[in-house]
């Protein structure tokens, strides 16, 4: 287990961490959410030496991280650290060989991701000559080739299109299968929700709400309701009491909903105003509870 407890790290007037505390467990996959500059990067790198934090600590099953542990970790920062003029294969036996893997051992893991990503055609290419993509894809295979316990990613998706969003969603859901501690950082929060049952939320270098995506869904205090109509308008549900519009466009709405608003009497003027396809009642978002997070 992964345990971040109490960290504290300043530059100069800046609170980069101010008490971040979560544990990541083997066979977690974890999303760590939080707007720019509020310590995703910082507490990631605290876990490799990367950052030292000025107070409290980072352990791996209990123990102090040094080198031994670290070389069974796999990092993917959010700034590409490969080496661009030189051959994929070539790179990836070396970062193998980096962690302690034979010449051997780390070409067969090499060409085993290589397959599995989709890029076995690559191999003799340099990386500056790959898609941003496989680039990307590539910066995965490097974090992976000597078959971390601990995998953190720094925002895996950026950049990546639907397919091959879809290929490392499902590649982190295989490994914490397998039972790899696997953390992300992302913005895509519908991603996200989709992909983490597990979430840390963390705002001004502190952690502001953690837990299972349904159950802080569940435990917000907002309730939305969202109502479609495949024919009339939307001005039905101007200036009713206890709801409050959300998104609106010619035939959808998204509105919150408090304990006062009558259920009822907004479904008869929904039908009433046209053909109604979609008619919900449900807990916010992640993106919601993100954003009630973070404002609070």
């Amino acid at each position: 287990m992964l345990r971040l407890n109490d960290l504290h790290k300043r530059y100069g007037p800046v609170a980069a961490l101010a008490g971040c505390t979560f544990d990541l467990e083997r066979g977690q996959l974890l999303g760590f959410l939080g707007p720019n500059g509020a310590g995703k990067t910082t507490a990631m790198r605290s876990v490799f030496g990367l950052v030292v934090p000025d107070s409290g600590s980072v352990t791996w099953n209990g123990a102090e991280i040094g080198p031994e542990e670290r070389l069974r970790f796999g990092y993917m920062p959010e700034q590409r650290g490969l080496y661009p003029r030189m051959k994929v294969q070539d790179q990836l036996v070396y970062f193998g060989r980096l962690h302690g893997m034979s010449s051997s051992a780390a070409a067969e893991a090499t060409d085993r991701w290589l397959a599995v990503l989709g890029l076995t055609d690559r191999a003799g290419s340099r990386l500056e000559e790959l898609s941003h993509g496989n680039q990307q894809r590539i910066q995965l295979a490097a974090a992976l080739v000597h078959a971390p316990e601990l995998l953190v990613l720094d925002e895996p998706f950026s950049g990546l299109d639907p397919l091959g969003v879809e290929t490392m969603a499902d590649l982190l859901r295989s490994l914490a299968e397998e039972g790899v501690a696997v953390m992300f950082s992302s913005h895509q929060l519908d991603l996200v929700e989709d992909l983490c049952e597990q979430v840390v939320i963390i705002h001004q270098g502190a952690i502001v709400l953690e837990g299972a995506v349904r159950a802080l869904r569940t435990a917000s205090s907002h309730r939305y309701l969202e109502v479609e109509l495949r024919s009339g308008d939307t001005s039905w549900a101007d200036d009713l009491p206890g709801v409050e519009q959300v998104e609106r466009s010619e035939s959808r709405l998204r509105l919150t909903a408090s304990d006062e608003a009558d259920l009822e009497d907004l479904a008869r003027r929904a039908v009433a105003a046209g053909e109604v396809t979609q008619f919900s009642f449900e807990p916010p978002s992640l993106s919601e509870v993100f954003r009630e997070a973070v404002q609070q």
